[in-house]
């Protein structure tokens, strides 16, 4: 379950984001909420980005290939808009096809998730877009480009945007949609994000922005890394008290414990109507295919990407774990297609598919 480390030397310290354009801004007052994943889509957000110095030249090549597999897929089930820097969109054009579009826009990286608005929206159907600062996971990369990602894309999808004091990225936050929350500790209150916040102050602000009413914190584990430890890699939503969880069972990964800690915590949870959760374990592959294979490869299932009518999760080339995956996903998720992808250059790069998208509500 290793994630991005190698990224977090890769470019050193962030350089302060460059101010941003003017941008209709709304106070958040009273009636937003996060939608689950599940609930219908307007569109999916990605980024085309994969630079030389990050990735290498080989990596980046086989993480394009995968990011547009990743979008070919969405695309036939709801629209997808890339992102895509100048210089690679002959590239981009060429992978995507026709059904992906296009958007020419600076980026640094490909993680949307973390870049990208929070969609919200109200009972009536407005949608907004929360724009959460993001730091280069605590500055750790280079983000002057990625820092203008969330309102570039808010503007383009025609939402406004509500302004945090909150730094967090997409990928530590999981919801329900019913006003229950799943975050790590070791990424959000992490002091190169949020100094000096706590629980309670960081649960007012998120019950503001996005409607939670109960957080169910994990403790996750800061510096293992770049992202300090993403919920999303972790533990996932299937419905509203249905979790998902991986649990690493080598016993020499630092991940064993803290995995075995988070199934003790969600098992004993309720969520914010009170009401226990359901826990379904969900284990990683015991080999991947070698190619891509390195210290950082992301060998987890639990970042699947859930679209209109689909499932979108990787498969690794253990046959026995693929085909466990599939079946559990298939059981969770009735009447979607399961669709496994091989993103071994992006898992490679510590991450998964639910981290290379961000979904705009309907």
């Amino acid at each position: 379950m290793q994630r991005r480390h190698f990224l977090a030397s890769a470019l050193g310290l962030a350089a302060g984001a460059a101010a941003l354009p003017a941008l209709p801004v709304l106070a958040a007052g009273e009636g937003w909420r996060m939608p689950d994943e599940a609930e219908a889509h307007k569109a999916t957000w990605m980024a085309f980005g994969a630079n030389d110095d990050v990735w290498g030249r080989r990596l980046k090549a086989g993480a394009q290939a995968n990011l547009a597999r990743i979008a070919q897929a969405i695309a036939s089930v709801e629209p997808v808009h890339m992102l895509v820097n100048e210089e690679d969109y002959d590239v981009a054009a060429r992978l995507c096809g026709n059904k992906v579009k296009l958007l020419v826009q600076p980026i640094d990286d490909l993680w949307m998730r973390d870049t990208g608005p929070v969609f919200v929206k109200k009972a009536g159907g407005a949608l907004a877009g929360v724009h959460f600062n993001f730091n280069g996971w605590g500055e750790k990369q280079e983000c002057d480009d990625d820092a203008r990602v969330a309102p570039f894309v808010a503007g383009r999808a025609g939402v406004a945007v509500l302004e945090s004091s909150l730094v967090l990225e997409g990928g530590g936050i999981e919801v329900d949609g019913q006003g229950t929350a799943i975050i790590t500790e070791s990424c959000v209150l992490n002091d190169n994000r949020n100094p000096g916040v706590g629980k309670a102050q960081c649960e007012r602000e998120l019950r503001r922005l996005l409607g939670i009413e109960k957080v169910i914190w994990l403790p996750g584990i800061a510096g293992q890394d770049i992202t300090d430890g993403h919920t999303d890699f972790y533990a996932r939503f299937c419905a509203p008290g249905v979790v998902v969880a991986g649990f690493d069972s080598d016993p020499a990964s630092p991940e064993r414990a803290v995995t075995r800690r988070h199934l003790e915590i969600l098992r004993k949870a309720t969520d914010a109507r009170g009401h226990p959760l359901q826990v379904v374990v969900l284990p990683g592959p015991g080999y991947v295919r070698p190619r891509y294979e390195n210290k950082d490869f992301a060998a987890g299932y639990i970042n699947f990407y859930v679209c209109n009518g689909a499932v979108l999760c990787p498969e690794f080339g253990d046959t026995a774990a693929d085909r466990n995956t599939k079946a559990i996903l298939r059981e969770q998720f009735p009447g979607r297609d399961i669709v496994q992808l091989n993103i071994d250059a992006i898992a490679a790069g510590g991450g998964g598919i639910h981290c290379t998208t961000q979904q705009q509500p309907a």
